[in-house]
């Protein structure tokens, strides 16, 4: 076989690579050497820990991105890669998948928030840089892969799952006295703490939702949720006919970050599948949008267009980090998004420093909200 004949390993960099979706990624490739190659890493502020991953897969220039974001942006323009696994959480995420948008690299996206605040801009960005979007979260990633087997015109509607949370069963006066101690601890997956602590509140399968409509061209009444506690089935279609298609495996983000990866090959794996030679429990079960607001406030975000969808995201930040501060309880984290969307966003954001624009427009409304609610 000659040098030619010798496919190239995929170069990939990885953001937010001491946190969860960056551990998973670096598993995988970590146990795939043939296939894949790190040539870029980059963490928040875990300093000793980024520099053990350096050492690892032989990285000269790791990057902490909160001595800097301008470092970090310059190292994904200028790193020779195939793919940049963005696995920053928050909207702190938008500008680095702009990078490697901008430099025409592919992007497996876990950063949500990337789409939510500018999807329409994202996506034309990636076409006009001849680049692909890769969903990396679970529920995306399923219905991402469902779509290309069956074709987007066959779609009826989407439904998204969702572990529901570890108040799931709480009624509304046991909401009341949640504090960030117990919305911390997810009866499923292994999460940071704002993460953690949409699931809980359901603003995750908000943002899922947003996200859902702006990835796959959707408009909020096509794309449903269904609460299923085992998180088993990670997303489902219904096709033009009335059948639903699923996607199902057991839930570790090491598949939906392969798929990402390696796309547009499907790969074997080390990953344990789902054995169905034994019993399985799968129920689903309607969301309680009363006691769970964030969730119709999300669907009304993604409906009205304009700035709405990142109105929505950034109160939900501000809200979030008031909560784990326990400024605020459980329960007014949808108070304060509420009270920041009744605001007129209907503005369309003609560019990207009108999102920004818009976003810090959002945080002042919300932190604003957060001091009348704390007094």
């Amino acid at each position: 076989m000659s040098d030619r004949d010798i496919p190239r390993r995929k170069r990939v960099i990885v953001l937010g690579a001491t946190g969860s979706i960056g551990a998973s990624g670096l598993d995988i490739i970590r146990n795939d050497p043939g296939r894949f190659e790190i040539v870029g890493l980059s963490a928040h502020r875990n300093r000793e820990a980024l520099a053990s991953l350096a050492r690892e897969f032989g990285v000269s220039e790791p990057i902490l991105s909160s001595e800097g974001e301008a470092p970090l942006l310059e190292m994904i323009k200028r790193t020779k890669a195939d793919v940049v696994l963005n696995g920053i959480a928050g909207s702190s995420g938008l500008r680095p998948s702009i990078a490697a948008l901008e430099s025409g690299k592919d992007l497996a996206l876990a950063n949500k928030e990337t789409i939510v605040m500018a999807g329409p801009l994202v996506r034309d960005l990636a076409k006009r840089a001849q680049a692909r979007i890769l969903p990396v979260d679970s529920e995306h990633s399923a219905v991402f892969a469902l779509i290309e087997a069956h074709g987007s015109d066959a779609v009826a509607e989407v439904v998204l799952t969702a572990s529901g949370g570890p108040f799931r069963s709480w009624d509304r006066e046991r909401l009341a006295r949640v504090r960030a101690a117990d919305a911390l601890r997810h009866p499923t997956w292994s999460m940071g703490p704002k993460i953690t602590v949409d699931s809980a509140s359901l603003a995750n399968k908000g943002l899922e939702v947003i996200e859902a409509c702006r990835l796959f061209d959707l408009p909020p009444d096509r794309v449903k949720v269904v609460v299923h506690p085992q998180s088993l089935v990670h997303s489902l279609i219904r096709t033009k006919d009335g059948v639903l298609w699923a996607q199902i495996s057991l839930p570790d983000m090491r598949h939906p970050i392969l798929s990402a990866l390696a796309w547009p090959e499907v790969v074997p794996n080390r990953l344990e599948p789902l054995a169905l030679d034994r019993l399985l429990d799968m129920r689903f079960e309607p969301p309680r949008y009363d006691d769970f607001p964030l969730l119709p406030l999300a669907r009304r975000a993604a409906g009205m267009g304009g700035a709405y969808t990142i109105a929505y995201n950034a109160s939900n930040e501000e809200a979030v980090a008031a909560f784990l501060e326990d400024r605020i309880g459980f329960l007014e984290l949808a108070e304060v998004t509420a009270r920041v969307l009744e605001r007129d966003w209907s503005g369309e954001p003609a560019d990207f420093d009108a999102v920004f624009a818009a976003d810090a427009a959002a945080r002042k409304a919300a932190r604003d909200t957060i001091a009348i609610l704390a007094r």
